[in-house]
C-alpha cells in the first residue's frame, strides 16, 4: 500500500516531557521501531509535527538575540530572533535527521530514506494572522505565562491541565500548496521512504507577478498540509498516529467512548477541541471527502493494527457504510 504516517509533535515528545536531545531521540527511536514494521511491504511517506521544537527554538532566540544597544555595548553586531519560517526550517532539519538515521539503523542498508524540506503556500491576507491559534514551545504556569508574554509580545492560551497549562501560540494559515511536490513524488514513485512537511512545512506567500516566494511568520498544521501531499501522492491511506489511542466522544469525562469506524458524513456532525483533536479531524475528514480513500487516528504504538482495521478510530467514505 501507498502509505502516509503523520507523526504528531507529541508523538515525538511526550507531553511535558523536557525538550532534550536525549528525550527526541528516545522517543524518536520508539517512533522508528514502530514504522520499520510497516517499511517492508508497503511505500511509505512520513510527516511530522514540530510544536515543541519550534517554540523552544523561538525562545531560545528570542533569548539570545542581542539588541541593538547591548550590542554595541559589548562591540558586536546585533542580531535580532530569526522568524518563524526560519525557525521551522530548523527544526524540519532537525527532526527529519533524527528519523532518518534512527529508520537506517533498523532498516537494510539498501532502503533510500531522505528528507525534503518543504515550502508551503499560505495566503498573506488570511484571518489567521489576526488570531493565532497553533500552540507551539513548552507548557507555561500562569506567572511565567503573563512574564513571557509581556517580554516578547506572545499570545498565551491554555493548552494542558495541572499546573502548567499555558502555552505560546502564533499564526497558523491554511496550507494552499506545496511548492516542492515535484522532487517529493520522484523519489516516492523511486521507492525512497521520504520525511516530508515538517512541522506542516515551511509558510511561504506568493508575489504578486506569482513568479517569487518569501518566508512569513506563521506554523502551519502540519495534519492539514499532510492532506495535501497524501493528495498529490495518491495514497491509499492517511494514518494520523498521535499520544491517544483513537478519537473519543465525551473526552476527559466518565462518559468517553472510543470511536472505531465511522462515516465521514457523521464525524462531520460532531464536535471536537479545536486546539488539539479538532485539527486532525478536520484533516482526517478533508483527505476522506477528497480522495474516497480511508484515514485513521490513532496511537503510533498500535501502528500496524491501525493498518489491518483493529485500531484507532477510522474514518471512511459515507458510501461505504
Amino acid at each position: 500500500m501507498r502509505l502516509l504516517i503523520a507523526l504528531g509533535g507529541n508523538a515525538l515528545l511526550q507531553r511535558g516531557e523536557p525538550l532534550t536531545a536525549f528525550n527526541q531521540i528516545t522517543n524518536i527511536r520508539r517512533a522508528t521501531a514502530q514504522i520499520a514494521r510497516l517499511a517492508e511491504r508497503n511505500k511509505l511517506l512520513i510527516t511530522h509535527g514540530n510544536g515543541p521544537q519550534v517554540g523552544l527554538l523561538a525562545l531560545q532566540a528570542a533569548a539570545s538575540g542581542l539588541g541593538e544597544k547591548a550590542a554595541k555595548k559589548q562591540g558586536l553586531p546585533s542580531s535580532p530572533p530569526m522568524p518563524l519560517d526560519i525557525l521551522g526550517a530548523e527544526s524540519a532539519g532537525m527532526i527529519g535527521y533524527l528519523l532518518e538515521q534512527e529508520l537506517a539503523n533498523v532498516l537494510p542498508a539498501q532502503q533510500a530514506i531522505t528528507t525534503v524540506l518543504t515550502r508551503v503556500v499560505v495566503d498573506a491576507d488570511d484571518p489567521a494572522f489576526k488570531h493565532p491559534t497553533k500552540p507551539i514551545g513548552p507548557l507555561y504556569s500562569k506567572s511565567e505565562a503573563k512574564r513571557l508574554a509581556a517580554r516578547h509580545h506572545w499570545s498565551i492560551t491554555i493548552d494542558g491541565t495541572g499546573y502548567r497549562p499555558y502555552r505560546r501560540v502564533v499564526a497558523s494559515p491554511k496550507p494552499q500548496r506545496l511548492v516542492d511536490s515535484k522532487p517529493i513524488l520522484w523519489l516516492f514513485e523511486h521507492n525512497a521512504i521520504v520525511i516530508a512537511v515538517g512541522g506542516g512545512g515551511i509558510p511561504v506567500v506568493v508575489s504578486a507577478d506569482g513568479k517569487t516566494y518569501s518566508g512569513i511568520e506563521a506554523v502551519i498544521d502540519k495534519d492539514l498540509s499532510s492532506v495535501l501531499l497524501a493528495k498529490d501522492a495518491a495514497v491509499d491511506l492517511l494514518m494520523i498516529a498521535t499520544d491517544v489511542d483513537a478519537v473519543y466522544t465525551d473526552w476527559n469525562t466518565p462518559h468517553a467512548q472510543p470511536l472505531r469506524e465511522v462515516p465521514v458524513t457523521h464525524l462531520r456532525t460532531m464536535q471536537f477541541p479545536a486546539g488539539s483533536m479538532g485539527p486532525k479531524i478536520e484533516a482526517a475528514c478533508q483527505f476522506v471527502e477528497q480522495t474516497d480513500s480511508p484515514a485513521v487516528i490513532g496511537s503510533l504504538q498500535q501502528i500496524e493494527a491501525m493498518l489491518e482495521g483493529c485500531a484507532g478510530t477510522r474514518v471512511i467514505p459515507a458510501h461505504n457504510r
